[in-house]
């Protein structure tokens, strides 16, 4: 067991060492940014054209297709798979004179930007967002601009793809302009939109929604629910609000639009039916609706069952005397249900059938 032990210790070392060699090397050596599809040629370090080198790929020898032509290692189309450290050494001796780290990528195409103004009047937040992957380290530049002067732009702590700005003015006439730029290696492209102060305007979704039944109501819901707390000024600048509620069992939404208020009492639910309730909340004059918030389920006052109590004829019990239980008639005589029923002629044959039996 112990031997065991030992040789997967030494394993998992040796792995360790390898990893951090690797990295070692790695920081040492140049990244060269190649794209997709290309030939790449790669050249090793500063020796003379007719040097004579060996090329390695991550430790091991270069399968990909390729030319050699004295310091150079031309690989043919390269792909994903292409990338990795290069190392190359100089013949006879083996000498390593250079490393480089290839990274295969695609340049940048437009962004797609989106801007929102959730906390208004304080400001709003732009985000974007690249449709295809570029492989690729790639950096973003912002310019913000309102009445053709530049805005300050602060990025976002938490997502990397996303700056915030404030409003210099309110109701303003003049229109914002946001341009993002892609920018790596291998390219840059932009996107640049415009907009009005009031057209971005939505706030967040309703906070804390409940809904409760109503007592010895078996139709009403309750429903209660906060304005969002990302919203600022709710007494300044009020929020109406939009309700839809349905049973689990239909499809079909029933809509309510509400002014300030932050509950309402549906009037109309079906008895014993459970329902989903959302909301959302908008500007009292301005932008559009928030999302829809979490939906919320309540199922409408019921009555308690009252207990049924039912009496049958087997449910009645004779009562009886104590006392020593009857001797059982002998063979030959007549029982006593027979005895008092002498008089019905025929129960009295049947009597007497049954004795001769």
């Amino acid at each position: 067991m112990a031997n065991i032990v030992t040789s997967f210790c030494c394993v998992v070392l040796a792995a360790v060492v390898v990893v951090y060699a690797q990295r070692r090397s790695q920081q040492g050596a140049r990244i060269q940014y190649e794209r997709i599809g290309n030939d790449v040629t790669m050249q090793c370090g500063s020796l003379d054209n007719d040097a004579s080198v060996t090329w390695k790929v991550n430790g091991t020898d270069v399968k990909a297709r390729r030319r050699e032509e004295g310091p150079r290692l031309i690989l043919m189309e390269v792909n994903m798979s292409s990338n990795g450290l290069y190392s190359c050494f100089q013949n006879p001796d083996g000498q390593r004179r250079d490393q480089i780290n290839l990274r295969v990528g695609l340049p940048p195409k437009e962004p797609q930007v989106t801007c929102r103004s959730n906390t208004y009047p304080k400001g709003f937040y732009c985000s974007w967002h690249l449709q295809h992957a570029t492989y690729i380290p790639t950096d973003f530049e912002i310019d913000v601009q309102h009445n053709q002067r530049p805005l300050e732009v602060t990025r976002d702590e938490v997502h990397k793809n996303r700056c915030h700005v404030k409003f210099p003015e309110l109701f303003s006439s003049f229109p914002y302009r946001v341009n993002v730029t892609a920018v790596n290696s291998l390219g840059r492209a932009s996107s640049t939109i415009s907009f009005e102060e009031s057209s971005i305007v939505k706030p967040d979704p309703p906070e804390k929604v409940v809904a409760k039944p109503v007592a010895n109501n078996a139709r009403r819901l309750e429903v209660t629910w906060n304005s969002p707390s990302t919203w600022p000024d709710v007494e300044t600048f009020p929020l109406k609000y939009f309700l839809r509620y349905r049973p689990l069992i239909r499809d079909q939404w029933q809509h309510v639009e509400l002014s300030d208020s932050t509950s309402h009492t549906i009037t109309d639910a079906y008895a014993g039916k459970e329902y989903i309730i959302q909301l959302a909340a908008k500007d009292m004059e301005i932008g559009t609706w928030s999302d829809w918030s979490v939906a919320v389920h309540a199922t409408p006052w019921m009555e308690e069952p009252k207990p049924i109590t039912s009496t049958t004829e087997s449910d009645i019990i004779p009562e009886t005397t104590p006392g020593p239980p009857s001797a059982a008639p002998r063979v030959g005589e007549p029982t006593a249900a027979c005895s008092t029923l002498l008089w019905s002629t025929h129960l009295l044959l049947a009597c007497v059938l049954l004795s001769i039996m």
